[in-house]
């Protein structure tokens, strides 16, 4: 027992150092990438005069070129900070702190004289907050999420070309499509599930089952995009997760505690997108575990892969029989998105 005890510690700390001491990785991964391109720049080949000519007329441009077709890692990230953190965090601390006081220093100011000035303040305060939430903060918060999951993307994919080469994908664009959707449903439903554990009435015990399913959550962010990139599958990536969860769950430890300190979900969904692709960057760096952390399984995915499972079993049997009917001789589909 003692020593199971020791395996898990040693697991949970390798992958809390992975996690924190990765991203120093950053500060190479540009100079890397801009290395690796010019060294798979194709030869030189005979050109025609016409070629020949044209390469003489634009040969003082082609170093711009290709810096600028060269993605910039720490430009993305630095971008993610700004935007997030300079502007959309900014801005609610900014009408938060100073404009809602002010505001009512002066509605206090001029409606002193008068002994309904605590009651105007009372429908002026939630009126004015309620107007920035839905003019300012929810339309800029959709928008972050669509900027931000390029930008990570980005991330990602110049991270991955840079140390490891050309990813290896998914040979089928269905099967990619099949992937990806099964893959964000069964995200979600690991959140839900992540978020009624918290409820459990044992005290304590609720917020740390909560706490490592956060955990285990934003590690599955953070590998995604590599194991997506070497062309591994849903069930693939969960069965290696749930082996070795005790290194995934000291990965994604500092990220869930940083985003579960702020009350709000706005101001805690800024501080993820700040610090995630840092994550991304310590993932795509991780080496593979090769030491089992502990004897057993954390079957912490078993219930939301059977509902997910259900649920697309469910799609794929509503759609089939007019598809049999339009095609009598069509081969039944094959669901290889599905967890065994």
């Amino acid at each position: 027992m003692a020593d199971t005890v020791k395996l898990i510690a040693l697991g949970v700390a390798k992958g809390l150092q992975d996690g924190v001491f990765g991203a120093a990785r950053l500060f190479y991964l540009d100079k890397e990438l801009e290395a690796a391109q010019q060294n798979s720049s194709p030869s030189r080949e005979p050109q025609s005069t016409l070629a020949r000519r044209r390469a003489e007329r634009m040969k003082t441009t082609p170093e711009k070129k290709k810096e600028k077709s060269v993605p910039n890692i720490m430009q993305r990230i630095v971008l993610c900070c700004m935007w997030n953190g300079g502007i959309f965090w900014a801005s609610i601390i900014l009408f938060n702190f100073i404009v809602i006081p002010c505001l009512r220093f002066f509605t206090q100011y001029i409606f002193a004289s008068s002994a309904d000035s605590s009651t105007i303040w009372t429908w002026l305060g939630p009126m004015l907050t309620w107007t920035f939430g839905a003019l300012w903060i929810l339309p800029l918060f959709i928008l972050s999420k669509i900027v931000n999951s390029l930008w990570f993307q980005d991330i990602a994919d110049a991270a991955y070309k840079s140390s490891r080469g050309r990813p290896n994908l998914m040979p089928s664009l269905s099967k990619v499509i099949a992937d990806v959707l099964f893959s964000l449903l069964l995200q979600g439903l690991f959140l839900i599930q992540g978020m009624l554990a918290n409820f459990l009435p044992i005290r304590g015990l609720g917020e740390l089952v909560g706490l490592v399913h956060m955990c285990m959550l934003y590690s599955l962010y953070a590998f995604e995009y590599k194991w997506y990139n070497m062309g591994w599958e849903v069930h693939k990536r969960l069965s290696y997760m749930e082996t070795q969860w005790p290194y995934f769950i000291g990965f994604g430890l500092p990220l869930a505690v940083l985003t579960s300190m702020p009350s709000s979900y706005v101001v805690s969904g800024c501080v993820f997108s700040i610090l995630f692709p840092l994550f991304i960057i310590s993932a795509n760096e991780a080496d593979a575990v090769q030491q089992s952390y502990c004897d057993f399984p954390l079957k912490l995915f078993a219930i939301v892969v059977t509902i997910s499972n259900a649920i697309f079993q469910h799609t794929v049997t509503s759609k089939r029989p007019s598809s049999a009917r339009s095609t009598p001789s069509s081969t039944p589909v094959k669901r290889n998105t599905t967890m065994k």
